[in-house]
């Protein structure tokens, strides 16, 4: 029964080719025409969106020597949230419920922003491992724990974000399957409970997306 339901989230195909990955860029074809429309309505509000997302991002960093870097972290918001909602779409792959995908996003950030903190910031990035106001017989405990919540933030990201989008996708299919089993009286309250868990997993695919950004943003500011 376990193998059947974690089957849903394998990555295979047999039609032509495997088409899974593509899942990723297949939305693309799907944007409303008006979207490219300027000033459509549409276009609008992703702008405003984005100009929200930028001004929140702005702050966190807190370094106006660098331009435009929160293009990266926008872009990472988009390409998650683009992911999350393709997800709950039926027949359609979920990439982010992988941790080849969502480690793929991670690793790489947290790997440059840890290169250029200890190549340009040494002594910034040494202070950070012993917070203020540790008592000195604490100092080196201080050391190892700072150490490895750094190492493991590649990890906690990518599983934060991989374990919620299966979470939920799990919960609808376990619901779907008793379908057909379930009296014609409780079919009702079954799909009225699935809308609900739809409109939730959309609220999650946001919240997910947007967590992810602002933890990578969080990361970047410390080496700052």
């Amino acid at each position: 029964m376990m193998a059947n339901l974690f089957s849903s989230f394998d990555p295979s195909t047999s039609f032509f080719m495997s088409l899974n990955w593509i899942s990723s860029l297949i939305g693309l074809f799907i944007i409303p025409v008006s979207f490219w429309l300027i000033p459509s309505r549409l276009n609008m509000l992703w702008i405003k969106i984005i100009m929200t997302l930028h001004n929140e991002f702005k702050t966190l960093i807190n370094n106006n020597n660098i331009k435009g870097s929160t293009l990266i972290f926008i872009s990472l918001f988009s390409f998650i949230l683009f992911n999350n909602f393709l997800g709950l779409f039926p027949y359609i792959f979920t990439s982010t419920s992988h941790l080849i995908l969502s480690l793929a996003l991670a690793l790489p950030l947290w790997l440059s922003f840890m290169i250029y903190g200890w190549i340009n910031n040494t002594t910034h990035m040494l202070a950070h491992l012993v917070p203020q106001g540790t008592p000195p017989i604490l100092m080196p405990f201080m050391v190892c724990i700072e150490t490895i919540s750094n190492i493991i933030r590649p990890g906690t990201l990518a599983v934060r974000l991989s374990a919620n989008m299966i979470a939920g996708h799990l919960l609808m299919t376990l619901l779907g399957n008793t379908g057909p089993s379930l009296q014609l009286s409780l079919i009702s309250l079954l799909i009225v409970v699935q809308i609900a868990l739809l409109v939730l997993e959309s609220a999650v695919s946001i919240i997910q997306s947007y967590v992810f950004a602002v933890l990578s943003t969080l990361y970047s500011s410390e080496v700052n």
